[in-house]
């Protein structure tokens, strides 16, 4: 039996790193999955997808308009019937900046993409869950950053840290309506995101993972496919480390 035969799941930010990962699991797992993406090459992923007989659809979404998450929720009740499942997902990273030189609005881009982001896509998931009466898990992508402090990087880390404490929040005030909230908390990955790091800087990421290595997009998935599914019924209100040891020193 696959775990999520039959649902019906929002990806955002899902076709690259660790987004695509989750969508590819979801729909082998059995998933209807929207690809909730304001990426160029998310629509063409996505129509590959469709070719291969896999059920999901892309919906061009900017994560930190309200109506365009508003818009996504819809989409996936319109062609799938319902909502089970949210990844919020969608993130941007920085490549480190001392506050004196960080602008406001530099500032304003993280806060409104990697917390307001999350907001939203728990908030209209929340809604439509509430609507059905019949439960659902929600899964918000936060960091070690959230947890942690890292030199020049106080806007991610303040952002993430925001996810992390909304997760409990949430997960607490709809727990009784059967709606899980819970976050995975990745260590550094290889992602797209560190494609532009020098080899010296990866190295020294390497150094900060007591597993030796960083980790990779597929095991975060794996991690979100966990506490999507069934088997974590009973994980509310958590924040999974998923980093290789990083945060247990």
């Amino acid at each position: 039996m696959r775990k999520l035969e039959g649902k019906v799941a929002i990806v955002t930010g899902g076709s690259s790193g660790i987004g695509k990962e989750t969508t590819e699991l979801f729909l082998a797992q059995g998933a209807k999955v929207v690809v909730a993406d304001i990426a160029k090459q998310a629509e063409v992923y996505v129509e590959g997808l469709v070719k291969e007989g896999k059920e999901a659809i892309f919906v061009k979404t900017d994560v930190s308009k309200e109506e365009d998450i508003q818009n996504v929720v819809n989409e996936a009740v319109k062609h799938f019937g319902k909502l089970d499942i949210m990844i919020a997902n969608a993130g941007i990273g920085h490549p480190g900046t001392p506050i004196k030189d960080y602008t406001l609005s530099q500032w304003q881009q993280m806060m409104d993409i990697n917390l307001t982001g999350v907001f939203l896509s728990n908030k209209y998931a929340i809604t439509q869950m509430q609507k059905q009466a019949t439960g659902g898990a929600i899964v918000n992508v936060a960091s070690i950053m959230g947890h942690t402090g890292r030199d020049g990087l106080a806007s991610y880390n303040a952002a993430k840290g925001g996810v992390v404490n909304l997760t409990r929040s949430l997960g607490v005030s709809h727990a009784k309506e059967g709606i899980r909230v819970n976050a995975v908390n990745p260590g550094f990955v290889e992602t797209p995101i560190l494609s532009g790091a020098s080899s010296a800087a990866l190295d020294h990421l390497i150094s900060l993972h007591p597993i030796g290595r960083l980790g990779r997009s597929e095991e975060i998935a794996n991690a979100i496919l966990f506490l999507a599914s069934d088997d974590a019924s009973f994980i509310v209100g958590t924040n999974l480390m998923v980093d290789g040891g990083y945060t247990a020193i």
